[in-house]
């Protein structure tokens, strides 16, 4: 059976301080329907954003993220369980660093276990493990995050559900006859290279973080897939009918 993972962004998780409940079932509609096609590994942003709808501190600052993100942890996951419980699905949360993928013993370790609980019909949650170690041991953003664990695991693709809908010719907030590219096979150092320009307060990328990730995937011969994490349809469609009408397909030629 192939092997996907999907990754989501705090923007589409959550909406005005609020845990966006109907997204959220949304997603986890699509996985458990994906899952029967596929093995499915989620990555899932949302923690601090989480934590904020419990608690109001400056997330700006280093120590008030890394409580909000411990307080907001166990919101996000339980908001998750309840939902797959609907459906029956156990879920496992796993929280990674940087350093998880910098040692062989480490890694092996996260491989082991996401293995383990796919072939136990478990989901694996992964997310970053900001609270208790260094900027140096982060990623910064899931989308680096993703693209990590979907090398490390042998995934077949990446699926980026985004507040965008795709990769754009141009700006479409600027330029209104901006263009979805449906297809890209390579990306050029200027685009990576782009000013950061997340459209939500606890979103840490934006269009160049999810670039840089596709890069990454690119140069591991993997495929990645972005597109629209507020309608789901472009996700079924290429995922679940194999037909691709929106989101970009970043692969090699």
């Amino acid at each position: 059976m192939k092997r996907i993972v999907f990754k989501v962004g705090s923007s589409v998780l959550t909406e005005t301080n609020f845990i966006a409940k109907e997204r959220m079932l949304n997603l986890v509609s699509l996985i458990v329907e994906v899952q029967k096609k596929y093995e499915v590994v989620l990555v899932t942003s949302g923690a601090v954003a989480a934590g904020y709808t419990a608690l109001k501190l400056d997330r700006k600052k280093q120590i008030s993220k890394k409580v909000l993100a411990a307080v907001g942890q166990p919101i996000l996951m339980s908001s998750y369980k309840s939902k797959f419980d609907i459906y029956g699905v156990d879920i496992a949360q796993i929280l990674l660093t940087e350093d998880d993928f910098d040692s062989r013993e480490h890694t092996k370790i996260f491989q082991e276990i996401i293995n383990r609980a796919l072939e136990n019909n478990i989901l694996p949650i992964v997310n970053e493990n900001d609270i208790s170690t260094t900027p140096e041991q982060l990623f910064g953003d899931n989308d680096q995050l993703s693209a990590h664990v979907s090398h490390y695991i042998d995934a077949d693709m990446l699926i980026i559900l985004s507040d965008i809908d795709g990769y754009y010719d141009d700006n479409p907030h600027e330029n209104p006859k901006a263009k979805i590219r449906k297809i890209v096979n390579e990306i050029k150092e200027e685009e990576l290279l782009q000013k950061h320009t997340p459209n939500n307060e606890f979103a840490t990328g934006g269009i160049v973080t999810k670039l840089q990730a596709a890069q990454h995937i690119l140069n591991k011969k993997r495929k990645m897939f972005l597109c629209s994490g507020f309608d789901l349809t472009a996700a079924k469609e290429f995922l679940i009918d194999g037909v691709h009408n929106k989101g970009t397909l970043f692969e090699n030629k």
